[in-house]
């Protein structure tokens, strides 16, 4: 039956949704149509384009959460229309962020009572975590250095070059100089030393990374104290240190519970960890927890009536759903500190199965370490002839999204591969993907090189003869790396997901 009129009755159905004109004439895209249209039309024409989105369970680019058991969406669903900041209508929702909070900070180690309450708050991702553990710590250096009489027009953060594109958001958004240690090839993580030697008088914070968005690695945390403190005893200084724990938060107290990073250094004053990450909650919360009362000024911290109570509230927005924080205290009730434990080992072992795969091709270099995160992060031992930006385009078609990336100054001409391993990526899914791959790099094999043609476009004719002067593998490498940084705009740091 082919329908011709939107004036449908109440509650008349749909008998045929592909035999209707609504899935065969193309609706504005950019502007809000003059007419409904039926429900089920509405649904199967947004289904049938989303049909052609990656599968979330094979983008391999992402530590965010791709699943979670039924109880717990159930428990998302239900929840769906709560806005959070409600807080007087939602006192158990409220009650359950505030249990989550402590959970997270005596995971953390963070120097509270039994009778005492954390400082934090949820957010929106790991990216909103970062915007106010960095306006805490900038209003802090501005008080003390207003407190001396000093100028306090010029803040900066020192980093890594291997931070997240989040962090050169808070420098340019709040107008904070974000100062980046240098990586070199075969060390892709801020180096601690290097890191004190750029502190000032006008550093708010040193930023350490614990999981590496390149190769998964934890930043030396505890080195990073003990230089700072021994700087800061010197010159009188009081500089703190940010742990952004986005990926390794939920990695480091289950796999290496001994291992220094946390609120047992003095020093580390805010720490941010992303629940929809290692957390094991889908995209949408992260959190931020302070060290005291202390290191959170009180004038960051609004006080709102007009919801029907008092509500103290230190956020960047102000609505935002609740069915995240309700899944991430799901969570944490469900696993506990074991059902975490065995998650977190389940996932190093099948990176350890993928790590073998791919070196058994013998094709490949290892970059990332056995510590740190489980992921696997590798690149060509021979990038004269293919690169790993044909591999990562070749295996989507077979569905695996695998990104490939250049790394950050001054490892610019370092190409590699990089496979996340999170919660459900089977064992039986790393060795499809091994399998995979050895096809990709036999059809790579049987194509002309693309470097090749690069370097033959990009070459300068020498002489009247027409020759062109032979290269060697670095200088066609490092021509190969120019023209792919041009395409994805290399300036721009695209690491990472928070």
């Amino acid at each position: 039956m082919v329908l011709t009129t939107t004036n449908l009755a109440a509650g008349e159905s749909l008998p045929c949704t592909f035999a209707s004109r609504y899935v065969r004439t193309s609706l504005p895209r950019f502007q809000l149509p003059d007419c409904s249209i039926p429900k089920e039309a509405a649904y199967q024409i947004i289904n049938d384009e989303l049909m052609l989105d990656g599968n979330p369970r094979l983008n391999l680019a992402s530590f965010v959460t791709t699943w979670t058991e039924p109880e717990c969406d159930r428990l998302i669903m239900s929840a769906i229309n709560k806005n959070y900041v409600d807080m007087d209508e939602y006192p158990v929702t409220t009650e359950l962020q505030n249990r989550c909070v402590n959970i997270i900070a005596h995971l953390f180690n963070a120097p509270i009572g039994e009778d005492e309450t954390a400082i934090g708050v949820g957010t929106v991702g790991s990216s909103e975590a970062i915007m106010l553990a960095g306006l805490a710590f900038k209003r802090k250096w501005q008080n003390r250095r207003q407190a001396e009489g000093k100028p306090y027009d010029k803040p900066n953060i020192v980093t890594g070059a291997n931070v997240q594109v989040c962090w050169e958001k808070f420098a340019r958004y709040f107008e904070v100089e974000l100062k980046e240690v240098k990586l070199r090839e075969g060390f892709y993580v801020m180096d601690p030393e290097k890191a004190v030697e750029m502190v000032d008088e006008n550093t708010i914070c040193v930023a350490a990374i614990l999981g590496s968005t390149l190769t998964g690695e934890f930043e030396d945390v505890k080195l990073l104290n003990d230089l700072l403190a021994e700087k800061n005893k010197q010159t009188g200084w009081a500089t703190p240190i940010h742990v952004d724990a986005a990926s390794g938060g939920f990695i480091a107290p289950f796999l290496y519970p001994e291992l220094e990073w946390d609120f047992r250094l003095p020093l580390v004053k805010s720490i941010n960890a992303s629940g929809h990450k290692y957390g094991l909650v889908y995209a949408g919360v992260g959190w931020v927890v302070w060290r005291s009362k202390e290191d959170l000024p009180e004038e960051l911290i609004f006080h709102i009536n007009y919801l029907g109570a008092d509500q103290p509230t230190f956020t960047l927005n102000f609505s935002k759903g609740s069915s995240h924080i309700i899944a991430q205290y799901y969570q944490f009730i469900r696993l506990g500190y074991e059902g975490y434990k065995n998650i977190m080992e389940n996932c190093v072992e099948n990176a350890r199965i993928l790590k073998e795969g791919i070196e058994s091709t013998g094709r490949f270099d290892i970059v990332s370490k056995d510590s740190g995160m489980p992921l696997v992060a590798f690149k060509l031992k021979d990038s004269s002839q293919h690169t790993v930006f044909e591999i990562s385009d070749s295996l989507r078609r077979f569905g695996w999204i695998v990104p490939a990336y250049t790394m950050p100054p001054d490892a610019e001409h370092v190409a590699v591969l990089r496979v996340v391993i999170r919660e459900d990526f089977s064992r039986s899914l790393a060795e499809r993907l091994v399998a995979d791959i050895n096809k990709v790099l036999l059809e790579i094999e049987a194509l002309p090189s693309r470097i090749a043609k690069i370097a033959a476009v990009t070459s300068e004719i020498s002489g009247n003869d027409g020759t062109v002067p032979k290269k060697s593998v670095d200088e066609v490498q490092k021509e190969v790396i120019t023209f792919w940084n041009r395409l994805v705009e290399k300036k721009k740091k695209t690491n990472g997901v928070c």
